[in-house]
């Protein structure tokens, strides 16, 4: 017979690594843990302790809402469904609305996170300045978009989508239209190009408050890693930008309702200091941001994350004891252009650049043969050093010196070259 006094929760799971031990994240507290996860996703999750594992290859809601319904029928109601990735964050939100489930996220507040247009309208309407923007609903023409946004160059992006898939900066009337041929209007949206430098604020809300917070100052952008360049960031001394950057975070937060759970925002400077929000996800932030932060830190964003969206208490204090300044960084290499490729040469930095502590490479003669993600690629570093500007130096310093060579490899129905 199943205790339907102790509380249940359902979560959503693609990730196989630390980040995905939810029971690291429930120690002490009594509960039933339900798994949906994907075959990748399996390794974490503590299968034994767990009241059901349901491994699927596809988390899509329609695919998952009869499972839950009768994981419901089973075990009674959940008290929360969570999923941590961007993929799942609406996913759960859907079906916790599907089973009157009383906790985690409620629907509003992941559609303002998720949707581009919305997320911006909230944010405006507080006062704050975002990227003049227009839903592409009624499917205007490429002169009407330009008229109606200002001017050019626009950005035409996916009005849910993540890490710059996607996205398309355009700098003509006639590219525009070509673009636009291409793109479902009810999924997109076109938006005023703010220049200038790009920062993200990352960190943890509790009852309506910054619990947790950093600001870092990328190196190159997502949308550059995109298109093959190297991405990283670089965390800002405490000062009076850092400060003004997470007063603009929280203001864009609470303008969006967050009370509980973690955030990873981004925003631009313009070339005369204005602050520009450019978008927000519900969630940790993706790449080195969550292995930095238990690195330097030690919070575990994605357990905050977690508990913040069950409404059990945070694991991470503040110590009252400062600990000092702690000045990090990261950077992340792409697959290669050309693929699939293979690796045939790559040389680590480390001997030139002390700053980097941790390093991934890919071994001689791997093969990448898809474009890869945040987490997976042709090199990863972690940079630990005394200032912003020394582990910025440092960054740059390893973007020069890192050797990495790779060649085309035969794809399917290729075959190897003989002799």
């Amino acid at each position: 017979m199943t205790d339907r006094t102790t509380p249940l929760y359902v979560v959503l799971n693609r990730s196989g690594d630390e980040f995905g031990e939810y029971h690291r994240f429930l120690a002490g507290h009594p509960c039933r843990t339900v798994y949906l996860t994907t075959p990748g996703g399996l390794p974490a999750l503590d299968r034994g302790g767990a009241t059901e594992v349901h491994v699927r290859d596809s988390l899509a809601h329609d695919d998952l809402l009869p499972l839950v319904r009768e994981i419901a029928d089973r075990h009674g109601t959940p008290e929360a469904v969570f999923g941590q990735s961007e993929y799942d964050i609406l996913t759960a939100a859907r079906l916790s609305d599907a089973l009157g489930v009383p906790g985690g996220y409620g629907l509003d507040l992941v559609r303002r996170f998720k949707d581009k247009p919305a997320m911006k309208s909230a944010v405006g309407a507080a006062g704050l300045r975002v990227p003049r923007f227009l839903r592409l609903d009624d499917a205007p023409s490429a002169e009407a978009v330009v008229d109606a946004l200002g001017g050019l160059p626009l950005v035409l992006k996916p009005r849910a989508a993540a890490g710059s898939q996607g996205v398309t900066v355009v700098h003509g009337t006639g590219e525009l239209r070509e673009a636009l041929k291409g793109v479902d209007p009810q999924a997109y949206e076109c938006e005023e190009y703010v220049e200038g430098d790009i920062f993200h604020v990352d960190g943890v809300r509790r009852s309506g408050r910054l619990h947790f917070v950093t600001a870092s100052q990328y190196v190159h952008t997502c949308l550059d890693y995109a298109q093959g360049r190297p991405l990283g960031s670089v965390l800002l001394d405490p000062g009076p930008e850092r400060d003004e950057l997470t007063l603009f975070a929280d203001r864009c937060l609470r303008a969006l309702g967050l009370r509980d759970g973690a955030f990873h925002l981004e925003a631009i400077r313009r070339p005369g200091g204005e602050l520009v929000f450019l978008e927000v996800g519900l969630r940790p932030g993706g790449a080195q941001v969550p292995f930095l932060h238990v690195d330097l830190y030690g919070i575990d964003l994605f357990a905050e994350a977690f508990r913040a969206a069950l409404d059990l208490p945070p694991l991470w204090q503040p110590s009252p004891e400062p600990a000092g300044h702690r000045a990090g960084g990261w950077l992340i290499y792409p697959a290669p252009r050309e693929l699939p490729g293979r690796v045939v040469a790559r040389t680590s930095p480390r001997a030139a650049v002390p700053e980097v502590y941790h390093e991934e490479l890919p071994a001689i003669g791997q093969v990448m043969t898809g474009p890869g993600s945040y987490d997976e690629g042709c090199g990863i570093f972690r940079f630990r050093g005394r200032s912003a500007a020394g582990v910025r130096a440092a960054v740059h310093t390893a973007m020069e010196v890192y050797g990495l060579r790779t060649e085309r490899a035969p794809g399917a129905g290729e075959a190897e070259p003989h002799g």
